[in-house]
């Protein structure tokens, strides 16, 4: 199985450097297209925006398309869009790459999840997500330090061009290991939402955006909240983000989802709130950065795995769903962390960030309880898919 699915961890790697590399180009990116940092980091909000609305749009127009084509394709784009922003001149033709880019990763990264997914069985389903989604997390500990580094010694646009051969090398990967796989699903948008009349549902992917409203209202401008050497910052906060994902697999499969998220997001809360604190020398930095990165991933492979069981009929759906609430958030983050970092500096920031953090703890408490005899509830009514009137196309 293993084999099979690095390819599409390594496609997820170039999505991820591609998208949280922005992050530690900010700066240079301000001085070469002549804007502020609040500008630059609305590259990020950009990109978030236009995967979370085209992403539930572009799986309804290739529900028909085999898996591993699609799988392809959106690659493809992914190289294209990052091809273009590498070459174009100007702030507003930047932007417009950036929609594209974002459009190869809404195909993509859905799509891989929920390709691991059908691969594994159900006992080893959590530890499938994890290294899958897993190329998101060594992005930021390998690609985003490498990339940011890159950006200081050669300009930002190289480090667009290094992403763009990232892709590339995930697709010779997927094209030469990964098979068709047989998911069904829907081609009629409105079933796409028919999830969202669940209030369990919107529990689930309310969490997730306040989670990444949260997470990355700090880390899209940490440039800014720090004054220690941002590479070794984030490769330490990367590092950990590949140690919790991959615990988080092997531990949601050994005892739940439930204790992993709401661990994840307290934990995640607490150390945003210590910002100040890490900020004080290098050393302790790097130790934050650590913990930050692997409490807070703890919690993705938990939150997959809830909208797994609680649509196993309908995955690509689901995993759709919880990738928009994810971008959704990032969207959030980065307009409201910008009009935050003009108008209050650092520590607006970092009480933004918290203050989110605290939200989203108290509102998973509130919607996400343990059913009777232990086991936790996804929040979900199985009655979803049953209220799917017609079958799902078979797609390969």
């Amino acid at each position: 199985m293993n084999r099979r699915l690095y390819p599409l961890a390594a496609g997820n790697f170039a999505v991820g450097t591609g998208m949280f590399v922005t992050a530690g180009l900010l700066t240079p990116i301000a001085a070469d297209l002549d804007v502020s940092v609040a500008a630059a980091g609305q590259l990020m909000t950009v990109f978030a925006l236009a995967y979370a609305v085209l992403s539930p749009l572009l799986a309804a127009v290739t529900a028909a398309m085999p898996r591993r084509t699609l799988l392809l394709l959106g690659l493809g784009v992914f190289v294209l869009g990052n091809v273009l922003t590498a070459v174009v001149p100007g702030y507003p033709l930047v932007v417009a790459t950036r929609v594209l880019a974002a459009a190869g990763a809404a195909m993509f990264t859905p799509t891989a999840s929920g390709v691991a997914a059908a691969l594994a069985g159900p006992e080893h389903r959590g530890r499938a997500l994890a290294l899958v989604m897993g190329g998101l997390s060594v992005a930021t500990a390998i690609g985003v330090p490498l990339g940011t580094w890159m950006g200081a010694a050669y300009g930002w646009r190289a480090t667009i061009w290094l992403v763009a051969g990232l892709a590339v090398l995930g697709f010779a990967g997927i094209a030469a290991l990964v098979p068709d796989v047989r998911i069904a699903v829907s081609g009629r948008l409105g079933e796409r939402f028919a999830p969202l009349v669940d209030r369990g549902v919107l529990a689930v992917l309310a969490t997730q955006l306040l989670m990444f409203a949260s997470a990355f209202a700090a880390y899209t401008y940490i440039g800014s909240l720090f004054d220690l050497p941002l590479p070794a910052v984030l490769w330490a906060w990367g590092v950990g983000a590949i140690v919790g994902n991959q615990l988080g697999g092997r531990l949601t499969d050994a005892y739940g989802p439930r204790r992993m998220v709401l661990g994840g997001l307290a934990a995640s809360t607490l150390l945003m709130a210590l910002i100040p604190v890490a900020n004080l020398a290098l050393p302790v930095a790097l130790v934050w950065a650590f913990l930050w990165g692997a409490l807070g991933w703890l919690v993705a492979p938990a939150q997959q795995y809830r909208v797994v069981a609680a649509l196993p009929g309908n995955v690509p759906v689901g995993l759709g769903l919880l990738s928009s609430a994810q971008y959704t958030g990032l969207v959030l983050a980065g307009v409201a962390g910008g009009l935050v970092l003009d108008a209050y500096g650092r520590a607006g920031v970092i009480a933004l960030a918290t203050g989110l953090g605290l939200a989203t703890v108290l509102f998973t408490l509130a919607t996400y309880r343990p059913a009777v005899g232990g086991q936790p509830r996804a929040g979900i009514q199985p009655s979803v898919t049953a209220r799917m009137t017609r079958k799902p196309r078979a797609s390969r």
